[in-house]
Parts: C-alpha cells; structure tokens; sequence
C-alpha cells in the first residue's frame, strides 16, 4: 500500500515534468544553489572578445531586493550584487585569495596592513578609501545592525565593545592614510584573511542615514551603488533591473554596454533560451535534458560547493545573549534521527528529482572541497528500511494502535512535520513529498508544510514553532571555516546544535598554536568534526550538486571553475 503511493509520487513528477516538456517552447525549473575550468564554447576562452552589445540574464526568482552585500540574505540577490559590486580581494580555482582592489602584508597572522589601488571609483563618482571599509565594518558592528554578518567582524580587536556600546569605535582598526589600513585581530587565527568581511560601504551614500533605517534604504533597495564593472540603471520589483557599464572601473572597460537581469517564470526558462531572449541563466537539473538539445544554447557543469539537507530543530537562539538552547525534545532521540535517516532513499530521489546533476553526501562539507572528509571516514546512513525500523523500536518508538504509525514512547500520537519553501517551481512540493512518502514506508506519520520562499527563511532563523524539520541547502566558501554555520553562537545554526566538542575543534582547526601554516593538520581536525557530526545527525545530508550554466551561442569570454563564474568585465557577446 505504501509503496505504491511512493510509485504514484514518482509517476506524478513524471506527468509534471511531461507538462514542462510541453511548455518548453517557452518552458523550465529552479536552482536554488550558488555554483572546473570550462568556458562558454567549452574550449579555451579567447582573450579578445567583441566590445558592445547588452546581455541578458535570466532569473527564475524575483530578488528580494536588498542589493547590498551587508544585508542581502538569500543567493538571488547575491547573484545581482555580484554583477555590479566586489570585494577587495579574489579567490583563485583553488580558493586561495588573490589581491584585487587591496593587497595584504602580514608576520604573524593578526596584525594585517592592508593598501588599497588609488583612483578606485564609487559608481557615483566618488573615490574609494579606507574609510569606506572602515565605514562597512563598523556598521556591521554597530548594535542596530540587522543584517548576519557579524561573524565576519566579531574577531576583529574591539568590535564586541563596539557592538555592546562600550566603545565609539573599533579599536583593532587603524587609519594610516587614504589607502592603507592596519587590522588587529583578537588572536593569530589561520583565516582572519579570509574570513574578515572585505566588501566596503559607501560613506558618502549612506550619509545621515541611520543604521537601523539602512537596509530598507532607497540606497539599498533602489538605487545601490557598488565598485564593479556595472552600475545600477533601473530597477524594476520583482521583474527586471538593467546595468550599464561604468567606463571608469578600475580594471578597465568593461566588453558589453550592460547587463539585463530579467525575471522570468519557471515555466518558460526552456523556451526563452530557445528562442534567444535570454543569453545566460542558472539552470535547474530537471531542465538540463531540455536544455542539451537546443541548438543555440550550451550546457556547462562544473563542481558545486552546496549541499542539501533535511534539518531538526532541536533548540532555539537568544539573538540578545547570541547563545543556543537545545530546549526542543520531540527529535532529541539519536536513534529516532538515524532512523529517519535510513529510511530515505537519497539516490532514488536524487535521480528522480536532479536527473543525473547530483549525488548522495554524507557529511556538512561537499566532496569538491579541499577539507571534505572521505565518506568511509563518517557515519553513514544509507537506505534501509529493516534497520530504520529496528532503531524506531530501540529508541520506544511503536505502533499502539495498529494503524501502521508508531506512536511515541509515550504512547501519544507522533506527526513528523516536515516544512519546505514554496516558489513558482512545481516540483518543489513534490519532492517534499516524496521526503514523507520515505518516512511513512517505515511506520513515521509525517506530513508536508509548504511556505513561501522568503517567509519559510525568516521563520527558520527565528525558530518559529511551525518549523521542526525543514529542508535546506548551504554553500560552503573559499574559507573552509564552518563556525559561521556549526558554532553554538551562531544565527545561521539553524538545527540549534550545540556541542562543546564540535565548537573546540572548530576553534582548534584556526589557531595557529595548533595548526601553525599547515593546511593538512587543519584539514585533519575538520575531518574529525566532521565524523562528530555525522555521528550526531542534527540534520541528514541528502545531495551535492553540479552546477549548470546555459549560455546561448552568442556569449562568449564566461569562464566557470569551483570559485564560480570569472568577473563580468570579461564576458562578452557576439551580436
């Protein structure tokens, strides 16, 4: 009985994806990742690429519209800022930084100089010092920001006085002149580089503008400006934003004369690239097979650093103290987590629902980074039914009644609710519910709760009742350093883990007391976490994914490796 409503679920996506296929003459998906080596012709990228015309890149969900990298919180946005906007140093395929706009010295690894390239331009005309870094530092800092970057200050010397109102300034910085800085951390760390936040403010734009008033400021929202090779034209909620090129980047002029971002239904992705009226987009796996067999389009994969995930919530987060409780008991029982672990069929679904474009994975790091522990080094969980059932009836969980659901050890009835956001890609919820049908196959009542995109995250973050276990995806950076997603005073702990082992090792895999230079010794104390966690299962780790460009025929000079795409100036197009 059972399983033949897993066979219908499947059959359903079949029918669904049918229904795609037919609206591909305008038709598509969703990719909700961030993204070696390959170009956009699939050989080596020429170095001279036609100058002039305007690209147009294609969108499957509408920004929320905090276009600056202070405030934005989903990957939508961050794509758009990307666009027009930088940080001051690169990272390399390897994900190593490179100088960019800064360049660093330093002996001992908390003591930084930074010096800045002069006659750097703001989109507004304005030359950048770093009084703008110091300006973005010190609002991430200030007590009334209400954005998530303060892990990436907090290590900085004097920045947790800053933010407690204790002092009028951040005393680890300093001001040598217009283009060099001087950073003190709070210890040697091995990644204060790479984890200090390195995208500048414009003071002269957010002039009188209060802190707590910034992210919903006109300077955010409508008329952001940045460092890169575009600026900001127009801004249309919801439906498109036009770049033009701003001829005085500092790394030279920029090929196109701008950038059309366009919003589109996840119905008509497939028929767009099609017919030419977009040149470049993210694509979704379930669009892929499509998307291979159009003429005038490229597909090109390259390795992902995102994972997917079911979550627990297992406490909840003080934002005022920054501390976790784990204060959640109906998933506190280890086994009835392992349990719902092998009880999915992660390759079955992954075939099903990312058609060749992932793999299972089976810890919190994807398998194309340099710290990812080998999966025979972990606590697995593969598909199986008989033991999930066994370790159900370990931890007391039974069926009572006879209805075929085990009821608690309590005795009472137990609903596994499972929630997962909603946008306009129909196969969303169906793949939620395939998640369900696996829990069900082996005695767990559960059900599925759709939400929508941008309230589903709001409600995650602030452990809203209604959220028990929830799916999820995370990108890992150029920084292999998980604090920010794994530290037990971290917002963006979303399971609400919190295990003082686990935050030791993180803490020991950056000093340098312990680690020194030595990448390898590092890499070792982050595999040992990494057996921690998976032996802990505070979430289930479900897939890795490629990531999937299309390009039409006419662009040329876009390069993809493990960091991403290569900066936009380069990229070109043919008219």
């Amino acid at each position: 009985m059972k399983k033949k409503s897993l066979q219908l679920l499947m059959i359903m996506l079949l029918i669904l994806s049918a229904f795609l296929a037919a609206c591909s003459s305008d038709s598509s998906s969703e990719n909700e990742n961030e993204t070696g080596g390959e170009t956009s012709d699939g050989e080596e990228g020429s170095e001279e690429g036609a100058s002039g015309g305007t690209l147009t890149y294609g969108f499957e969900s509408a920004p929320e519209g905090l276009f600056n990298p202070a405030f934005y919180g989903i990957v939508t946005d961050a794509d758009v800022i990307d666009l027009f906007d930088e940080a001051l140093f690169t990272y390399d395929e390897n994900l190593q930084p490179e100088p960019g706009i800064a360049s660093w010295e330093t002996e001992d690894n908390k003591v930084f100089t930074f010096t800045f390239e002069q006659g750097v331009m703001w989109h507004d005309g304005v030359e950048l010092t770093v009084e703008d870094w110091v300006f973005a530092l010190e609002t991430i800092a200030h007590p009334d920001y209400d954005g998530s970057r303060y892990a990436n200050v907090q290590t900085i010397e004097g920045a947790p006085a800053f933010r407690e109102g204790e002092a009028d300034s951040i005393s680890g910085l300093n001001v040598v002149d217009e283009y060099t800085l001087e950073i003190t951390f709070d210890e040697a760390r091995v990644n204060n580089l790479v984890n200090v936040w390195s995208y500048p403010m414009s003071r002269a734009q957010f002039e009188g503008i209060e802190v707590a008033d910034m992210s919903a400021s006109e300077q955010v929202r409508q008329n952001p400006v940045g460092l890169g090779a575009f600026k900001v034209d127009n801004i249309v909620p919801g439906e498109s934003i036009e770049l033009v090129k701003f001829e005085d980047y500092w790394r030279g002029e920029p090929k196109l004369d701008g950038i059309n971002i366009r919003v589109l239904d996840s119905s008509t992705v497939v028929g767009a690239l099609g017919q030419g009226d977009i040149d470049m987009i993210s694509l979704a796996p379930v669009n892929g097979e499509e998307v291979e067999a159009l003429d005038n389009v490229e597909v090109i994969t390259y390795p992902g650093l995102s994972y997917y995930y079911v979550g627990f919530k297992l406490g909840t987060f003080n934002s005022e103290t920054n501390e976790i409780t784990e204060d959640k008991e109906k998933y506190a029982d280890l086994n009835l987590r392992k349990a719902m672990a092998h009880a999915i069929n992660r390759q079955e679904w992954i075939d099903a629902f990312f058609f060749g474009y992932g793999s299972p994975v089976d810890g919190p790091v994807p398998s194309s980074h340099w710290i990812a522990a080998d999966s025979a080094d972990l606590s697995t969980y593969e598909y199986d039914p008989e033991k999930a059932k066994e370790l159900l009836a370990e931890a007391g969980y039974e069926d009572v009644n006879g209805d075929g659901f085990v009821e608690d050890p309590n005795g009472d009835e137990f609903i596994a609710k499972f929630s997962h956001y909603q946008t306009t890609n129909p196969t969303f919820e169906t793949r939620a519910q395939a998640i369900v049908q696996y829990w069900q196959e082996v005695g767990i009542q559960a059900e599925v709760e759709m939400t929508e995109v941008n309230l589903y995250y709001d409600m995650v973050e602030k452990d809203d009742p209604a959220i028990e276990t929830f799916f999820g995806g995370w990108s890992t950076g150029a920084d292999p350093d998980p604090t920010g997603l794994w530290g037990s005073d971290q917002i963006w702990n979303y399971p609400r883990y919190k295990n003082e082992e686990s935050d030791k090792l993180l803490a020991d895999a950056l000093n340098i007391e312990v680690v020194g230079d030595d990448e390898e010794a590092r890499a070792e104390i982050y595999k040992e976490w990494q057996q921690l966690i998976s032996e802990d299962v505070p979430m289930i780790f479900i897939a890795e994914l490629q990531e999937i460009a299309a390009l039409s025929s006419r662009v040329d000079n876009v390069t993809y490796d493990v960091s991403g795409p290569n900066l936009p100036y380069e990229w070109s197009v043919t008219e």
